[in-house]
């Protein structure tokens, strides 16, 4: 499954795709999601121990493939993506409003996993808007469960 992982810190905010992630805990609700060292991202959430999960499906597919190959370091990635900020209740994150569900989590643990770090973050409040996840079917191919 596809999702899209936001971060924020201070003013700069980030969106990118994500393959590497999964629960790990029913009680207390624990999710972890695996970002390159070298990324953007990585730097947000190291510094701000927050992040969002935004489960999306395949109407949205050319915006998720477009948040995997760009930085988001020197442009605004919802922007030049076509995605819209949604605001989250208990993190800094914005969320992505295309996004069919949502995870906002609070960094509780960080593995290093040599080239990754494998941030697990507490659920603090989720949502679903629609049922419907997307699945990576190989290269630029995805498929909608639900």
């Amino acid at each position: 499954m596809v999702i899209l992982i936001t971060s924020k810190y201070k003013e700069k905010d980030n969106v990118m795709t994500a393959a590497w992630h999964s629960p790990i805990s029913f009680d207390p609700s624990l999710y972890a999601i695996v970002i390159g060292k070298e990324g953007f991202s990585h730097e947000l959430i190291e510094k701000s121990k927050e992040f969002g999960v935004n489960f999306v499906d395949s109407k949205i597919k050319k915006k998720v493939l477009c948040c995997g190959r760009i930085s988001g370091k020197d442009r605004d990635k919802f922007k030049f993506c076509g995605l819209t900020r949604k605001k989250s209740k208990k993190i800094k994150a914005p969320l992505v409003e295309e996004a069919v569900a949502w995870y906002e989590c609070k960094v509780i643990e960080e593995i290093d996993a040599d080239d990754h770090i494998i941030f697990i973050g507490e659920v603090v409040s989720y949502e679903e808007k629609e049922k419907g996840r997307m699945f990576h079917a190989g290269g630029d191919e995805f498929v909608s469960l639900g």
